[in-house]
């Protein structure tokens, strides 16, 4: 195999070591990279290396597929790097394939970054082979060089490029290795105006003339050439690929699609896509087998002996299971002290917001403020650390590969309840956020599947739910018991989610499961930059959900708890008052006065609506040991799960004389019992999913037939779950 095809058409020259800008591109434009590659290719993380924290995520228009975009100043030029998603092929069968590819043919990038696996370099070169044919300007990046090296894997980088026709980079992007020289050969490729020239795959004579064919008609259909490119199109045609033949659909050139695609399929026994496939593969393997070489030719890598533990049959789960405890302690037990830092803060705050007012003050303002949004808002900002650490947690699962692994463990467990093995990762994204989950259920081919995991979704404990654990788990449970109960709780919601997709699949929503080939990517040792970025994603959106949603819903659950005002109360407190100074002193007296000024917020908070809510569903509630200030925090929950934390501090700031307040977590100590306050864990682990999760659900299944199930589902469950466990505590004396 050989290809005679050199870099010397350069236009662009140097002078004194300076890189001459040719007009076609001046140094004022933007120059825009998008960067590509398969899922486990380091592709993020080189993107995270270039970028840093100059990122801005959000969604393509009109799907849920996620977009990144960064900027960086590369030498007096304005970059903007786009992180496409993670993708094997260009032909449009998935959402990620279809967004992919309509960036690079629509939003035309200057330059395409291919980021490619060193140690799986046939595999990874497929998606290169078509970005190739699409003739776009490109540059590879050949990742994880140090691990293809550690396997014995050596590349002749000149001949590769030379035989690819691509600029070839090689990388370490978890180091940071290759990243300068990547970006850097991506702009060269832009400034210096260098014509595409990658290497065409020969299909054979036979397919070559069907392509041809199919060209000549390409250039007369409504632009389609100009569009797309003409070979380009002509082969995604002979694929049957969806999306390019929906625009062709009825037409002649439509039609002479067909006919060529079924010729190949006569002539060669198998359809057109599957033998173009195995066309370029045969293409890459060529060119591997004159530029790479294996030093030696089988090696047992310290990957393969992870995995024959971590992925064992029988030792995989119990090790599963220990890495999620490790992670719960690590919430728990670092989170403490800095907890208790935010938490003092907050606490002196409000005495110095309050401080403002004359003592006894009854201020609507004095107590929006302090009572509304430093007790509602600060009460959902002091667990800031706990979620932190817990996404710190996460992030060195799935930075390190063993998250993929998890999912494999889990396979043979998926398909005993009837579900496809690739369902656990939107399940594995719930315990981050259950919206972005059940977005994630789009990749399941089968809608059975996608309507099981969505429902199913909610039981996996998102980090909205994090918050309230933080605040019952240290009221009721000591040190060492704390991340023990933590972890019984989210394998309560898993053990459910089991249960729960075990009756739908043979109830509802009945079917086969189908079989799952998922790969394991090399273990790899995370960077502190990615962790911290993780981080800081995490920690954004939980302080901007505390900045926006809960702060409103905050000032609304202060307001139905201060108002109405009740202006004739039942007892004379000042009477009271005025009786015991007479008559007691010292402690007694604090006490006293304390008492009756409770005994009066109690009074006040109970005439106002939120009080009347509360009383309303405690008719309902009290078999499972919740009071009217429960009740109507779990109410503010619909909106966000946090609120009912921000609800809880609301109720006791409002209730208590707000000098020489307890913390709310003594408050709860005080009035309820450990038992209440499992039961409030399990309530709000099960129960009444958030309102995003149920408009998410409603437009990913299309009816609100199955958003509504799952909320009402779930809520029963929740009931009778709490009420099962609460009577049963009761009856053994666990209640008092």
């Amino acid at each position: 195999m050989s290809d005679s095809r050199t870099h010397s058409d350069r236009t662009t020259t140097e002078s004194a070591g300076i890189l001459q800008t040719p007009e076609t591109h001046s140094a004022n434009q933007t120059i825009r990279i998008a960067l590509a590659g398969n899922p486990n290719s380091g592709k993020t993380t080189i993107f995270n290396k270039i970028t840093g924290f100059r990122q801005h995520v959000g969604n393509y228009p009109g799907v849920t597929v996620e977009k990144k975009e960064g900027e960086l100043n590369w030498k007096g030029r304005r970059v903007v790097l786009t992180d496409l998603p993670g993708i094997y092929s260009l032909t449009a069968y998935s959402e990620e394939e279809l967004v992919a590819r309509r960036h690079i043919l629509e939003e035309k990038p200057d330059v395409l970054i291919d980021v490619v696996d060193a140690g799986n370099i046939e595999r990874n070169l497929y998606l290169a082979t078509q970005f190739m044919e699409l003739g776009v300007p490109m540059v590879i990046a050949l990742n994880m060089s140090d691990v293809a090296r550690s396997r014995g894997i050596e590349f002749d980088l000149e001949k590769l490029s030379r035989l690819l026709g691509v600029r070839i980079v090689p990388t370490v992007g978890a180091k940071g290795e290759g990243v300068s020289e990547l970006v850097e050969a991506a702009v060269e490729v832009v400034v210096s105006a260098e014509s595409a020239s990658p290497a065409q795959v020969n299909y054979g004579a036979d397919i070559e003339r069907e392509i041809e064919g199919l060209c000549a008609q390409v250039v007369s259909h409504n632009g389609l050439g100009q569009r797309f490119g003409e070979r380009w199109s002509a082969i995604k045609l002979l694929e049957n690929d969806p999306d390019i033949c929906r625009l062709v659909e009825g037409t002649p050139l439509g039609q002479a699609a067909q006919e060529a695609a079924e010729r190949v399929h006569r002539l060669f026994g198998d359809p057109a896509d599957i033998i173009l496939a195995d066309r370029r593969y045969g293409f890459i393997s060529g060119a591997c087998s004159e530029a790479v070489r294996l030093t030696v030719e089988t090696r047992h890598t310290l990957s393969d002996r992870l995995d024959d533990i971590l992925t064992h049959g029988v030792l995989g789960i119990p090790v599963l299971l220990l890495l999620m405890y490790a992670v719960f302690w690590l919430t728990f037990t670092l989170g403490g002290p800095p907890m208790g830092w935010i938490e003092w803060g907050f606490t002196h705050l409000g005495a110095a917001v309050s401080s403002l007012w004359p003592e006894g003050s009854d201020s609507p303002l004095r107590s929006l403020l302090v009572d509304g949004i430093i007790g509602g808002v600060g009460g959902v900002l002091v667990f800031l650390p706990n979620i932190l650490l817990l996404f710190l947690g996460i992030a060195l699962l799935e930075d390190t590969g063993y998250m993929a692994r998890a999912a494999f463990i889990m396979d043979r467990l998926m398909h005993r309840i009837g579900l496809h093995g690739k369902s656990f990762i939107p399940l594995l994204i719930g315990f981050g956020c259950s919206v972005p989950a059940i977005m994630a259920t789009r990749t399941l081919e089968n809608r059975r599947d996608r309507l099981i995991t969505m429902l199913i979704t909610p039981l996996m404990s998102c980090g909205a739910r994090l918050p309230i654990y933080a605040l019952i788990i240290p009221a009721f449970f000591p040190q060492a018991w704390q991340a023990p109960v933590l972890w019984m709780i989210y394998m309560t919601g898993i053990l459910l989610a089991i249960a729960s997709a075990r009756l739908l699949n043979r109830t509802v929503l009945r079917g086969p499961s189908e079989p799952f080939v998922m790969e394991l990517p090399p273990y790899r040792i995370p960077t502190a930059k990615s962790i911290a970025i993780h981080m800081w994603d995490r920690g954004r959106s939980y302080l901007k959900k505390a900045g926006t949603l809960i702060l409103a819903a905050s000032v609304l659950l202060w307001a139905i708890a201060a108002f109405p005002v009740k202006k004739d109360l039942a007892g004379d407190y000042a009477a009271r008052s005025l009786q015991v100074q007479q008559s007691l002193s010292g402690t007694e007296l604090e006490a006293a006065l304390a008492q009756i000024e409770l005994e009066r917020h109690h009074e006040q908070l109970a005439y106002s609506l939120a009080g009347r809510i509360g009383r309303s569903l405690e008719r309902v509630l009290w078999p499972l040991g919740f009071d009217w200030k429960i009740s109507t925090a779990l109410i503010g929950a619909f909106a966000a799960k946090e609120v009912f934390v921000a609800q809880m501090g609301i109720i006791y700031a409002v209730q208590e004389d707000p000098t020489g307040r307890e913390t709310l977590r003594e408050d709860l100590r005080r009035d309820y019992s450990p038992l209440a306050g499992v039961c409030i864990l399990l309530f709000c682990l099960i129960g009444t999913p958030c309102v995003a999760t149920l408009a998410v659900t409603r437009k990913e299944s299309g009816s609100w037939k199955w958003a509504l199930l799952q909320w009402g589902g779930l809520t029963v469950m929740a009931y009778i779950v709490t009420l099962i466990v609460y009577q049963a505590g009761s009856l053994l004396g666990l209640g008092v």
